[in-house]
């Protein structure tokens, strides 16, 4: 597959991680927790099933069936610390505080991954941190339950995107999802029975579509993670603040200020810098190649 594939299935992922962000706080209207977080992964399930039955389940052929399970035990409480947060945070402000993920997740690929950090990628996620600091303005923030809830998940979304980024050397994007999806309707089942809430027809659909959504979002994101490193992929999830705020306008009525403009504006400058780079390194090695057989 061609790498700069990646820009595309990036854009896509966030694109999706917005929708089913505002798509869970619309249920949450009407349900708890750990009911949507339930019904997010049965409708998941239920969009996967065609996959499963044309396979025979071969796409859960694994011989990683630990790092799996060590996946849905980070990933769960991520997701429910989420989940919950955006109850009391704007979608806005919520994506915002998830920009410290590409910074924790670059020092923990380069730490134990051991990818390289080339200076333009790190200039791109300088770039993305400024803008960042110039849509949340520290210290004009209300640091609330909420916003911590979402730091410690951003920490341990973090830490999975690490682990997903080496069992995606073996596994495919498709298995990798598959173990999710099946492992987190479990533990979900589990915790829903005990704290069930009877949903909306409403709340159902919301949640159908948050399960659609972020199935998507999950399957172009550990392709993309097949592609690049996990460094270059990082400064692209800022885009998801552009998005959750086009979303949030429409959906929540929340208007997103000018310093949130300006800040997507240099969010931009890094992504363009990063992109074109990558492009003439492509060029540069096809060239190379080229000569060689020549």
């Amino acid at each position: 597959m061609n790498k700069n594939l990646y820009i595309p299935l990036i854009i896509l992922s966030v694109f999706f991680s917005a929708a089913m962000s505002v798509l869970i706080k619309l249920s949450q209207q009407d349900t708890n927790v750990f009911t949507a977080a339930f019904l997010r992964f049965f409708f998941g399930i239920m969009v996967l099933s065609p996959i499963f039955i044309r396979t025979k389940l071969g796409v859960f052929k694994t011989t990683h069936l630990k790092t799996h399970f060590l996946r849905v035990i980070i990933n769960y409480p991520s997701m429910l610390l989420f989940f919950y947060a955006i109850n009391f945070v704007s979608i806005e402000k919520a994506n915002s505080l998830t920009f410290v993920v590409p910074f924790i997740a670059t020092i923990l690929a380069v730490i134990f991954l051991k990818e390289k950090i080339y200076g333009y990628r790190i200039f791109a996620l300088i770039l993305g941190f400024i803008g960042m600091l110039i849509i949340i303005r520290p210290g004009m923030i209300e640091v609330s339950f909420g916003v911590y809830m979402i730091l410690i998940s951003s920490f341990l979304w973090a830490v999975m995107i690490i682990i997903t980024k080496k069992l995606s050397k073996d596994e495919t994007a498709i298995t990798i999802l598959s173990y999710q999806y099946l492992l987190m309707f479990i533990i979900s089942f589990i915790f829903a029975l005990f704290n069930w809430q009877t949903p909306s027809k409403e709340a159902v659909l919301y949640l159908f579509l948050a399960g659609l959504s972020g199935t998507i979002f999950h399957l172009t994101l550990y392709q993309a993670y097949k592609l690049v490193d996990v460094s270059l992929v990082q400064p692209y999830s800022f885009l998801v603040l552009v998005f959750a705020s086009i979303l949030g306008y429409f959906v929540f009525g929340e208007i997103p200020d000018i310093y949130t403009w300006i800040g997507t504006g240099i969010i931009f400058i890094g992504i363009i810098i990063i992109s074109i780079r990558e492009m003439q390194i492509n060029k540069n090695i096809v060239r190379k190649n080229l000569n060689t057989e020549l």
